[in-house]
């Protein structure tokens, strides 16, 4: 059972924006670029879930425009990038080194920006990877560079990053993919 873990194309924002929860659409072009190329590497028929993200929505949206054998993508909070509360839309280099610091100090509860912990984070993305799991079935997930490295850490059997150093994986450029 494999599971490709789609990252949405680049965005239309300017590059350091924190951003997870914030609706950004992507790119055009590399949004059709990443869908051609996914395309190619895809079984028939194979189901898609995806983050109710705008830029995810997208590449789902044109994946299926070029694979027309290809479901209805089933939307998935779970599959959304965690939310950076307050600091949604500010550059990281405006946040501050102390704000980062509080978040690093206590990684895996400090709810960095006041509204979304990575334990809690990981709590929906580690509930979603158990349901593929017993659905024992093929899947593309299309979703964000944070899901993806909890993904990774789930599929290697560490269920959570209590420090900062231990929240390692792929980097997964936009409009590429991991598989699992």
């Amino acid at each position: 059972m494999t599971l490709w873990l789609a990252r949405h194309a680049k965005v239309m924002a300017e590059p350091g924006l924190c951003y997870g929860a914030l609706e950004l659409g992507s790119e055009p072009a590399a949004t059709q670029v990443a869908a051609s190329a996914l395309a190619q590497e895809l079984p028939l028929g194979i189901p898609l879930r995806c983050s109710p993200r705008v830029r995810c929505r997208e590449l789902a949206a044109a994946l299926r425009s070029v694979r027309a054998d290809l479901p209805e993508a089933v939307i998935d909070a779970r599959l959304a990038e965690m939310d950076f509360g307050h600091w949604e839309g500010k550059r990281w280099s405006d946040i501050g080194k102390d704000a980062v610091d509080a978040w690093t100090a206590d990684f895996w509860a400090h709810r960095f920006g006041g509204k979304q912990s990575l334990a809690e984070f990981m709590a929906g993305v580690s509930e979603a990877w158990k349901e593929h799991l017993q659905r024992q079935q093929d899947e593309v997930w299309i979703t964000h560079a944070g899901v993806i490295r909890g993904c990774d850490l789930l599929h290697r059997g560490f269920w959570g990053p209590v420090q900062s150093h231990e929240w390692v994986g792929p980097e997964v450029p936009t409009g590429a993919w991991l598989r699992l």
